[in-house]
C-alpha cells in the first residue's frame, strides 16, 4: 500500500522518471539477459558475476548517474559480487555478437510494447520498411593503457553501423568493429544479410558502392543512397526536369550500374540543385534509387531529408547520454558502453511513443527535446530510487505488455510537455571569425562592455 502511494506521488511530480523506470524493469529483465549471455557467449563464462549485473552497471555510468564503473563500485557494492579488476575483466572480453545479440532481443521486447500501444509514427513511405543506415566512430580515448602511453596519437577503440527504424523510433540493430582505422564500407557485408524484401534503405554516400546497389536489389529491396563520386555509371537518357520541393529544382534519369560479374542495375538518378548550399558548401544534391516509378522523384527527394533523424540519433548518445567513455580504453569494452547506450536511447522512445498516443504525433515529434526529457529523469532517478528501491519495481518484471501500456498511458498524462519543450529554432547567421591579434594576447571583458 506503501509503495502504491509513494509511486502514485512520483507519478504526479515526476511521470516521466517512473515510466523510465518501468520500462527499463520490464525490457531489461536479468534472467532473459543472463540466458541470452549462456545461449550467444562463446569464450566467456559466469562463475559470480552476472550479465545482467554488468548491464546495470554500464546504464548507470552511460545515463550519467555514476562517471564510471569505479564510481559505481564506491557507491552500489550490491552490484558487485566480485572485485572491481574482475568487474574490468569481465567488461573488456565480452564479444561483439553478444552484444548485438543483446540489441535485438531488447528491440524485440520494445517493439510489442510500441505496438500494443499504437505508439509508432506514420510510415514514411507506405508500402516500404524504411531503414536508415549510417556509421559511427568513437571518440579517443584516455590513454591508461600500456600500449597508450607511447603514443601521443588518437587512441579510437571502434566503429559501428546503427541501423534506426523511424517508424518505431528504435535503433534496431548494431553493427560492430573493433578497429577505430576500418573503413565503413568493410561492415556492409554483414549488413547485407539482414535486408529483407521491402526495405527502403536510406544511406550517406558512403555506402554507395556496386555490392551494396546489387546486393539489395538482388534480396528484393530498395535504396536510397546519396551518389559517391567514384560510382561508375552509364546514363540511359538525359536529365529532364519534374519540378521542385521545398529545398530545391529536382531533374531525373535512368542510369544503369553494373557489378564486377557484369550484371546491370537500372537505378533513377535524381538530381537537387539546391536553393541554399550545404553546411560543406555544396550546391547540388545527388541520388540513386531502385524505388519503383510509382513513387515520384519529388516525394524521394523530401523523403531523403528523413536521413537526418540518425543524425539526431547520434547526438543524443553523445550528448544527452555518454556513449564515449573516454577511461574505457579496451575495444570491447568501449563497443559495449556504446551498444548500452542505444538500449538507454530505445527506452526513451518507448516513453517518447507514450507520449505521441496521448497528446499526438505532431505535437511530440516537433515539439518534445529528447534531452530535456533525459535531464528530468537524470535530474528525479537517485531520489525516486532511495524512496522506491529496486526490490520495489520488481512487479513490472513479469507484467503483461497490455497492463504495462496501461499504466504508461496514465503516467503519461501527468506529463507537462511545455516543460520538455524543445528550444525555438531561429535562422543562423553568417558569423565573421575573429582575428587573433598576437599583440593583445587577452582582453578585460569589463572594459569592452564598459566600451573603453
Amino acid at each position: 500500500m506503501l509503495f502504491q502511494e509513494l509511486i502514485d506521488r512520483f507519478a504526479q511530480g515526476t511521470p516521466l522518471t517512473v515510466m523510465t523506470r518501468a520500462v527499463l524493469e520490464h525490457t531489461l529483465d536479468p534472467e532473459p539477459l543472463n540466458q541470452l549471455f549462456e545461449k550467444e557467449a562463446q569464450t566467456q563464462y559466469t562463475r559470480d558475476l552476472l550479465f545482467s549485473q554488468v548491464i546495470a552497471v554500464m546504464g548507470l555510468v552511460v545515463c550519467g548517474f555514476y562517471s564510471s564503473p569505479h564510481a559505481v563500485y564506491r557507491k552500489r557494492k550490491d552490484l558487485f559480487p566480485v572485485t572491481l579488476k574482475c568487474f574490468y575483466e569481465k567488461l573488456n572480453g565480452i564479444e561483439l555478437p553478444l552484444m548485438q545479440a543483446m540489441l535485438r532481443d531488447n528491440v524485440k521486447r520494445l517493439t510489442a510494447i510500441l505496438q500494443e500501444m499504437g505508439g509508432t509514427v506514420p510510415p514514411l513511405l507506405p508500402g516500404y520498411r524504411v531503414k536508415i543506415l549510417d556509421g559511427n566512430c568513437l571518440a579517443g580515448t584516455d590513454h591508461r593503457l600500456k600500449i597508450l602511453r607511447e603514443t601521443a596519437s588518437a587512441a579510437l577503440p571502434g566503429k559501428s553501423l546503427v541501423v534506426l527504424d523511424p517508424q518505431l523510433g528504435l535503433a534496431i540493430d548494431v553493427f560492430l568493429c573493433e578497429d577505430g582505422h576500418a573503413q565503413e564500407r568493410s561492415l556492409l557485408g554483414e549488413v547485407l544479410l539482414t535486408v529483407a524484401a521491402g526495405d527502403l534503405w536510406i544511406e550517406d554516400r558512403n555506402f554507395c558502392t556496386r555490392d551494396w546497389l546489387h546486393g539489395v536489389a538482388n534480396r528484393q529491396a530498395f535504396v536510397l543512397v546519396r551518389e559517391h563520386a567514384g560510382l561508375p555509371w552509364t546514363a540511359m537518357d538525359a536529365l529532364r526536369r519534374v519540378g521542385r520541393t521545398e529545398t530545391g529544382e529536382v531533374w531525373e534519369q535512368q542510369v544503369k550500374v553494373l557489378n564486377e560479374a557484369e550484371e546491370e542495375l537500372l537505378l533513377r538518378r535524381i538530381v537537387i540543385h539546391l536553393d541554399e548550399p550545404t553546411r560543406d558548401g555544396e550546391t547540388t544534391v545527388v541520388l540513386l534509387s531502385n524505388v519503383l516509378a510509382t513513387v515520384d522523384a519529388l516525394t524521394l527527394a523530401r523523403l531523403y531529408l528523413a536521413r537526418w533523424k540518425i543524425e539526431n540519433l547520434f547526438l543524443v548518445l553523445t550528448e544527452t547520454l555518454h556513449c564515449e567513455q573516454k577511461r574505457l580504453g579496451y575495444p570491447k569494452a568501449a563497443l559495449f558502453s556504446f551498444t548500452i547506450a542505444l538500449l538507454a536511447y530505445n527506452v526513451l522512445a518507448i516513453v517518447k511513443g507514450a507520449l505521441r498516443v496521448v497528446y499526438g504525433v505532431k505535437q511530440v515529434e516537433e515539439k518534445v527535446s529528447l534531452f530535456h526529457l533525459t535531464e528530468e529523469v537524470r535530474r528525479n532517478y537517485s531520489g525516486m530510487m532511495i524512496a522506491l528501491p529496486a526490490e520495489q519495481w520488481l512487479d513490472y518484471r513479469t507484467m503483461g505488455v497490455a497492463e504495462l501500456v496501461k499504466h504508461l498511458l496514465a503516467w503519461a498524462r501527468n506529463v507537462n510537455l511545455p516543460e520538455i519543450a524543445k528550444a525555438p529554432s531561429r535562422p543562423k547567421k553568417a558569423k565573421k571569425k575573429p582575428k587573433y591579434d598576437p599583440q593583445t594576447p587577452h582582453v578585460s571583458t569589463a572594459k569592452l562592455l564598459a566600451g573603453t
